[in-house]
C-alpha cells in the first residue's frame, strides 16, 4: 500500500544499502592492509645480513632492510587509516539505518491509520445499508 512516506523508505532504504557496501569495501581493505603489513614483516624476515663480503654487499643488505622497514611502517598507516574509514562507514551505516527505520516506523503507522480509516467507513456503509434495507422492508 502507497503511503506518502513509500517513496521516503526506498529511497532511505537505497542509501543504508549503499552504506552497507562501503562498510564491506572498507573491511576488505583492512584485510588487505593487514594482508600488506603480514607480508612485509615476512619479507623482513627473510633478508639475511652478509657475514662476510664487500662493504658495498653489507649497504645493499642495509637499503633493503631500510626499506623493508619503510613498507612495513606505510602498510602499519595504511592500516590505522584503513580502520578509521571503516569506523566512520560503521557510523554512517549506523545513521542510516536508524533513519530508515524511522520513516519504515511511520510508513507502517500510516498504512494502519488508512486501514482504521477503511474499516471505519466501510462500517458506516454497512449500517447505512442496513438502515436502507431495515427501512424499506418496514414500509412494505
Amino acid at each position: 500500500m502507497k503511503t506518502r512516506f513509500s517513496s521516503l523508505v526506498n529511497i532511505k532504504k537505497n542509501k543504508m544499502q549503499n552504506s552497507e557496501e562501503v562498510v564491506q569495501k572498507a573491511n576488505k581493505d583492512v584485510a588487505s592492509a593487514s594482508e600488506a603489513l603480514e607480508r612485509s614483516y615476512a619479507t623482513l624476515q627473510n633478508i639475511t645480513a652478509p657475514d662476510s663480503g664487500s662493504v658495498k654487499e653489507l649497504l645493499a643488505s642495509r637499503s633493503l632492510v631500510s626499506s623493508a622497514r619503510n613498507a612495513i611502517k606505510h602498510n602499519q598507516e595504511w592500516i590505522k587509516f584503513s580502520q578509521n574509514q571503516l569506523l566512520q562507514a560503521q557510523e554512517q551505516l549506523k545513521l542510516d539505518m536508524v533513519e530508515y527505520e524511522k520513516f519504515k516506523y511511520l510508513e507502517v503507522d500510516e498504512v494502519k491509520k488508512i486501514l482504521k480509516q477503511k474499516k471505519l467507513q466501510e462500517a458506516k456503509d454497512l449500517d447505512e445499508v442496513a438502515l436502507m434495507t431495515y427501512n424499506i422492508k418496514g414500509h412494505q
